[in-house]
C-alpha cells in the first residue's frame, strides 16, 4: 500500500470518486468548512476595519480639517452599505466564535455542532434584518425622500 496521493487510474475504481467527477468537483465542502472559511473572511475583514478605523482617528492629530473631511465622507450612501456589511461581519465572527469555543471545550459540543451552526445563522439572520432596516432607514430617505 502507498503513503502517497492516489492516481486518478486508482480512483476511477470507487463510486464516490466517479460521482464526484461527473459533478464536476472532487469537494464541495458541507456547511462547517463553509463557516471555517467564513470565520476567517469575517475575522480579516474586521481587522482590516480595525486598522483603517485607527489610522482615521489619528489624524485628528495631525490634521482636524483632514479628519472632519474623511468623515464627511463617511456620511455617504456606500459607505453606509459597508457599515451594514460590517455589523453582519462582526456579529457572524462573533456568533460562530462562540460556536466554536462550545465545540472545543464543550464535551457536547462535537456532536452538536451542526445544529449549533443553523442556530448561530438562525440568531444572525433574526438580528441583521432588523439592523439593517435601521442602519439604512436614514439613506433610504435621504436617497428616496421620505
Amino acid at each position: 500500500m502507498s503513503t502517497t496521493a492516489s492516481t486518478a487510474e486508482a480512483t476511477a475504481g470507487s463510486d464516490r470518486a466517479g460521482a464526484s467527477r461527473r459533478n464536476g468537483t472532487f469537494y464541495r465542502g458541507d456547511p462547517g468548512m463553509w463557516s471555517w472559511v467564513m470565520h476567517r473572511i469575517t475575522g480579516v475583514l474586521t481587522f482590516f476595519f480595525l486598522f483603517v478605523h485607527v489610522l482615521d482617528t489619528a489624524l485628528v492629530r495631525v490634521s482636524p480639517e483632514s479628519y472632519d473631511a474623511v468623515i464627511e465622507t463617511y456620511k455617504t450612501p456606500f459607505v453606509n452599505l459597508l457599515e451594514v456589511a460590517l455589523v453582519g461581519a462582526v456579529l457572524y465572527h462573533a456568533l460562530n466564535g462562540i460556536r466554536v469555543m462550545l465545540v472545543d471545550f464543550w464535551s457536547k459540543g462535537p456532536a452538536l455542532q451542526r445544529p449549533m451552526l443553523w442556530t448561530i445563522l438562525g440568531v444572525w439572520v433574526l438580528v441583521m434584518i432588523p439592523g439593517t432596516y435601521f442602519m439604512l432607514e436614514r439613506t433610504i430617505t435621504e436617497m428616496f425622500g421620505g
